[in-house]
């Protein structure tokens, strides 16, 4: 079940790029407005991880090794 959820979560992420695409080459306006909103999805990913990573929240070494 789990791989079927990932696969279609895959589906999205790449639909949702080639609209993208497809709107930045002047596409209509829906795909325009799909780009942009995937595009602030993106930004709010990006800095949701950003800030993990200066609290600490990221994987890395602890330095008990």
């Amino acid at each position: 079940m789990a791989i079927v959820v990932l696969i279609g979560v895959l589906v999205l992420v790449v639909a949702g790029l080639a609209v993208g695409m497809w709107g930045e080459r002047g596409g209509p306006r829906w795909a325009r407005g799909v780009g942009a909103v995937a595009a602030a999805i993106g930004e709010a990913a990006a800095k949701s991880a950003k800030r993990n990573r200066r609290i600490g929240g990221g994987s890395g070494s602890s330095g008990d090794g």
